[in-house]
């Protein structure tokens, strides 16, 4: 459902900023700031369900199991990330897989 709403030009220039800064349009932050006044959308509620799936490991390391294989995959990579190590090995494949020429 389209709403149409008039505003002052001030309180809409300081709108499309606070949206910018939020990274969202105007639409969602009016939308947004709405659920919050009508008690539907309570950023304090928010912040204990976060917590709670924080406790939960929900968001630790390794919780999904895809990350696990890739680790799994990266075992034995020095870390932090070697470029050149790195390099070496993109263009040893290359050069495997469509016979390139290393030469750059």
């Amino acid at each position: 459902m389209a709403v149409s709403v008039r505003m002052d030009p001030l309180l809409e220039k300081q709108l499309e900023q606070a949206a910018k800064r939020q990274g969202v349009t105007k639409s969602q932050f009016i939308i947004d700031a709405v659920e919050r006044a009508l008690g539907r959308k309570n950023p304090y509620e928010l912040m204990l369900a976060l917590k709670a799936e924080e406790e939960q490991k929900a968001y630790g390391p390794l919780a999904n199991p895809a990350d696990a294989a890739v680790a799994k995959a990266f075992e034995g990579y020095e870390q932090p990330y070697d470029t050149e190590r790195s390099r070496a090995q993109l263009l040893a494949k290359l050069q495997e897989k469509h016979g390139l020429r290393s030469d750059r």
